[in-house]
């Protein structure tokens, strides 16, 4: 709860913060790294802080945290922190750095806007980000207790590698040691790390896209980025016999408990995180109703078609429409639309792929009466859009 006096500074200061909240959060990083360059090496992403979406993301959670706590000085925003403990988890983020962030965040914040700063400014701010991190704390305390082992990370060794469409591939990964592993659920992602050429190692999320309620396999399925550094290391470089370093599972739209209607809504590479769903479903022989929808530029590229049109044969009440930019037989012509399609009563939409196309299908299903807590999405990389939803 926001304290009554921090109450109406956050509420005035609100709009001047948002304002240079960008130009905060890239001081902060400038500050983080001058001081702990070794945070480059396994944690923080080079491509995201080049790009400036790390910036960004930062600047829109904690904009959109204060935001909630002025129209809702009571509650929390559960989902943007779910998601975000869910990443910090899968990075092995401990309650230590978070002091480690203040510190700079708030020498940022002081230089930003040294020109308007007060004590009871600072103060106000203070007590916003305290009651940020310590929600975040509890949350990444829980999933770290949920975990098999205190371990966030283990060696896996590559047993299959598979291409995948025409420019992803497919890794197989048993464990390389004794550490415990812990059960995955279907739509959940792992981190992974890679040393780069320069010996620096770079983390990215990949969705599990298959066996998921096996504790002794990984699957997961990467599209090559070519501007990437971390894909183009994995398809160059990662044969079988080859050893990784992954995370334990992560990801707060895991597939649901209960048995009401499903629609997975995906685009390219978005389908790994519907595959997985599909396959525990398959392999569950679940009599669950369940639409998949994809959208892909050309049918050769779709990375998982026969996995996920095999999955959709063999549950009995499951059925799958495609979208195709390059016209095919079977398939809907152009990109994804909700208009026409009969969407199941009741359903819950899960969604992944590229923001636009996220944006666009949670309209049309919002505007369809899909209500907004049916409606989960998945974003790897930075979530830009944490404070629009």
């Amino acid at each position: 709860m926001l304290s009554t006096q921090s109450l109406p500074i956050i509420e005035a200061t609100l709009p001047l913060v948002g304002e240079r909240m960008p130009a905060i959060a890239k001081n902060f990083y400038g500050r983080l790294f001058t001081a702990h360059p070794e945070l480059f090496d396994g944690l923080f992403s080079r491509s995201n802080q080049k790009n400036g979406t790390q910036q960004q993301a930062l600047a829109g959670s904690v904009a959109g945290f204060a935001v909630h706590l002025v129209n809702n000085p009571d509650t929390f925003p559960e989902v943007m922190l779910s998601r975000i403990a869910h990443k910090h988890v899968s990075l092995g983020i401990r309650p230590e750095q978070y002091e480690v962030v203040y510190t700079h965040l708030f020498g940022a914040i002081a230089e930003e806007l040294s020109d308007v700063v007060t004590a009871e400014i600072a103060a106000a701010w203070t007590e916003v980000y305290w009651l940020m991190a310590h929600a975040l704390i509890k949350l990444e305390n829980g999933l770290y207790a949920g975990a098999a082992s205190d371990q966030p990370w283990a060696p896996w060794i590559v047993v299959g590698r598979e291409p995948a469409g025409t420019d992803a591939v497919t890794f197989t990964l048993e464990p390389a040691d004794s550490t415990p592993v812990t059960l995955a659920r279907p739509g959940q992602y792992v981190s992974v790390k890679v040393e780069m050429p320069d010996g620096i190692h770079q983390v990215r999320q990949y969705s599990l896209s298959a066996s998921t309620g096996s504790a002794a396999t990984r699957v997961f399925t990467t599209k090559l980025d070519a501007d990437g550094e971390v894909s183009p290391a994995l398809h160059a470089g990662v044969q079988v016999g080859d050893r990784l370093i992954l995370s334990n599972p992560c990801g707060d739209i895991a597939l649901s408990g209960d048995d009401g209607p499903l629609v997975l809504a995906s685009a390219g590479i978005g389908c790994t995180p519907s595959a997985s769903i599909l396959r525990w479903l398959a392999e569950a022989e679940s009599s669950r109703e369940v639409l998949v929808l994809h959208a892909e530029s050309k049918l050769e590229r779709w990375a998982l078609a026969a996995q996920m049109r095999g999955d959709v044969a063999l549950l009995e009440a499951a059925e799958l429409e495609l979208w195709l930019e390059t016209p095919a037989d079977g398939a809907h012509d152009g990109f994804m639309s909700l208009d026409g399609v009969d969407l199941p009563k009741n359903a819950s939409l899960y969604l992944c792929g590229p923001l636009a196309f996220m944006q666009k299908i949670r309209s049309e299903a919002l505007a369809s009466g899909v209500p907004a807590e049916r409606i989960h999405y998945e974003i790897f990389g930075p979530d830009l859009w944490l404070a629009g939803v």
